[in-house]
């Protein structure tokens, strides 16, 4: 008795197995799929963590440089205010008209060559200066206390500006004596030096962290795709291809973390600098500016930050081309 053997939807002819191919799989969009899927997985744990640490980082090192810019940039200015500020002060004497005085040196001071503007200061605008010590509700009638005349200098004012004032005022008004600000503007000049050193300090281990961090993470990385680099070497591709696809990936691994650190530096010193003017409706007017006015960063502060999200995205970069072909020569070994 012979049997027929019926060929079942997967046999062939020959004795081969036949398979239904999808219509999907064969279609130019499913190939244009597979020729744009990346060799390198990014969505894995080892990335994300990668992308953290960046991030972290670079917002650590980000603040640190706007910091040291901020300082900098206030402690300039400062520095240019004290110096074009001057007093004039006519101290009580006996037999010394202190109003026919503080009326001279004024005079004289406005007419002195690079000075902008004199004006003296009130009985009531004396007080305030002696408040924060003496207390408020002062009778300075009955207490020795100096005339002053606030002299500011004109920005085209040199050295020899506050020499020819000194001089004449020595000549018409023996009872004023000025004072230039030099010890305090010296002071200031020295402390604000000292502190940027030791931000420039803080900067170098910052950035030397960072770089560690970035290095040990980028290699982290790589290690858990090893698998994919000895596929990739025993099928044939170039160890220059394997060493360019994996550095590709983390090139944009590391620019999305630099710019998720970088862009939050910014925006926290953008804020810093915007934020308590706009809740008061206006310039601040108060004490506190000074501390929120020294968060502010300009364009080289800025541009800073960004130098560092690029300088973290070449090292994971250049770390992951380096880590990879270490891992080919260990194969190949």
């Amino acid at each position: 008795m012979t049997e027929t053997y019926g060929f079942g939807p997967s046999d062939t002819d020959d004795g081969s197995e036949r398979r239904d191919e999808d219509p999907a799989e064969g279609s130019p969009t499913a190939a244009a799929a597979r020729a744009r899927a990346p060799i390198v997985p990014g969505a894995t744990v080892a990335g994300h963590a990668l992308v953290a640490v960046v991030a972290i980082m670079t917002f650590l090192a980000g603040l640190t440089i706007g910091s040291v810019a901020a300082v900098r940039g206030l402690a300039s200015e400062w520095t240019s205010e004290i110096a074009r500020d001057t007093t004039i002060q006519i101290r009580p004497a006996a037999g010394l008209d202190v109003a026919a005085a503080l009326a001279k040196a004024t005079e004289v001071a406005r007419q002195a060559p690079g000075v902008a503007s004199a004006r003296p200061l009130g009985a009531s605008e004396t007080a305030a200066l002696l408040e924060p010590w003496l207390g408020a509700g002062l009778d300075l009638s009955n207490l020795p206390v100096p005339r002053i005349v606030a002299v500011t200098l004109a920005p085209d004012a040199t050295a020899t500006t506050i020499a020819e004032l000194r001089a004449a005022l020595a000549r018409e008004v023996p009872a004023a004596s000025l004072d230039d600000h030099r010890q305090w503007s010296a002071r200031l000049t020295s402390t604000a030096r000292t502190v940027v050193l030791i931000g420039l300090g803080v900067l170098a281990l910052v950035g030397a962290a960072t770089v560690l961090s970035v290095v040990f993470a980028t290699r982290a990385a790589v290690a858990a795709a090893r698998t994919i680099v000895e596929v990739l070497h025993f099928v044939g591709a170039h160890d220059s291809f394997i060493a360019a696809e994996f550095q590709r990936h983390f090139l944009s691994v590391g620019l999305k973390g630099g710019a998720i650190g970088g862009g939050a530096a910014m925006a926290m010193f953008f804020l810093l600098s915007t934020l308590p003017a706009w809740l008061r409706g206006g310039a601040p007017t108060d004490g506190s500016a000074t501390l929120i006015g020294s968060a502010t960063l300009d364009l080289r502060g800025y541009g800073g930050i960004l130098g560092v999200i690029v300088l973290v995205a070449l090292v994971t970069s250049v770390t992951s081309r380096i880590t990879v072909y270490r891992t080919l020569r260990g194969i190949n070994s």
